[in-house]
């Protein structure tokens, strides 16, 4: 805070004003955290959504605010439509031609569940079971920023499901 004495005395008390009350919002923000999380640990379907590998507290709850049971939705990939994460069209003649992500619907929610794509791509490390295999390959096909989306928009679907259905996500499949 040194640079500020060369401030005139106006303008340094304007700046330490706004200083100290960014300082109060930031305080504020890791109480919200705090509560945000403590809600999650405590809903059961904040819990089911947190069994998903990249949702974590924040998400659980944005995820269950927006969806709600999810009944609005038919299936999975409207969901991961209307969140903007499935790829635009532009077909003419008879020719399918993909675009990237229409960024449609909600950004917030679209957001974390990017951020939370890209810690499972930062935390696969030497993980060898099916899921961490799907995630390896898939950056290995198609890079980074396309795989992240591709996850995001898994985890939207799932998210759907778990909200639908009510069941727990399994990571293995279940033998008959």
């Amino acid at each position: 805070m040194a640079h500020l004495d060369a401030l005139p005395g106006w303008a340094r008390r304007c700046i330490s004003d706004l200083l100290e009350h960014a300082g109060n919002i930031e305080d504020r923000l890791v109480e919200y955290d705090r509560a945000i999380s403590e809600i999650a640990r405590e809903d059961a379907r904040s819990r089911r959504l947190m069994q998903l590998r990249g949702i974590g507290p924040t998400t659980a709850s944005a995820l269950l605010a927006s969806l709600g049971a999810g009944h609005d939705f038919r299936n999975g990939r409207q969901v991961a439509a209307w969140l903007g994460l499935t790829p635009g069209q532009h077909s003419s003649g008879g020719k399918a031609r993909l675009g990237s992500i229409t960024k449609a619907g909600d950004a917030y929610l679209r957001s974390l569940l990017v951020l939370g794509a890209r810690a499972v791509i930062a935390n696969l490390g030497e993980k060898q079971d099916r899921i961490s295999r799907w995630v390896r390959n898939l950056v290995e096909r198609r890079g980074y920023w396309r795989a992240a989306v591709a996850i995001a928009a898994k985890n939207a679907r799932m998210a759907w499901a778990i909200l639908k259905y009510g069941d727990d996500f399994r990571y293995e499949p279940v033998t008959a």
